[in-house]
């Protein structure tokens, strides 16, 4: 499964983000799945991904072209792409999944414009699984909660989305997901 994750490129994070992300690089590789991400070396998404490399994934880097100098060398499938929406776009075709873990305001606008997209593509299921770290998120996703019960939004993204608070609940939840993705391949 293709597993689009989200987040951080800052350096000198907190030693626990830092662990978070070695986690689901170390569950990304040893169950087989392919990491889809910035592809850039740096911060979490560097660590994510030399985690994944470490443990026998595979590394789809999708980069825009003028941070393409900064790919990391990890990465085993470049895919360029010239801006920033392309680059939101060609991640979220090539992804089943998504995951969001401590990052900032790019983090957020890949979170959102995915989550947009699946309820414009009608998407079932839980699509994307924010790890809500310290309660980084709590005001977001109290805003999104806040939507759905508006007639602006109504509670179609709520559906999509899984929030878990530590590394712990994102390996758990994965797993339930992946096994149900499994059990729905099998019943069809």
């Amino acid at each position: 499964m293709n597993i689009a994750v989200y987040c951080s490129s800052r350096p000198h994070l907190n030693q626990d983000y830092i662990d978070m992300a070695s986690t689901l690089g170390q569950w990304l590789g040893m169950n087989g799945h392919t990491l889809v991400y910035g592809g850039v070396n740096a911060g979490l998404m560097h660590i994510v991904a030399k985690a994944a490399h470490e443990h026998g994934g595979h590394i789809t880097g999708v980069v825009t072209r003028n941070f393409a100098p900064m790919t990391d060398q990890l990465v085993d499938r470049l895919i360029t792409t010239a801006n920033l929406n392309e680059r939101k776009a060609q991640m979220y075709l090539i992804s089943n999944l998504h995951v969001v873990l401590p990052g900032g305001i790019g983090t957020i606008d890949e979170w959102i414009s995915a989550l947009s997209q699946m309820v414009v593509d009608k998407r079932e299921g839980t699509g994307i699984v924010v790890v809500n770290a310290d309660g980084m998120y709590d005001n977001i996703i109290a805003q999104l909660n806040d939507l759905a019960n508006t007639r602006f939004a109504g509670d179609s993204h709520l559906k999509l989305m899984r929030v878990v608070a530590d590394s712990e609940e994102l390996v758990s939840a994965l797993n339930e997901i992946i096994s149900l993705n499994t059990i729905n391949k099998d019943e069809k």
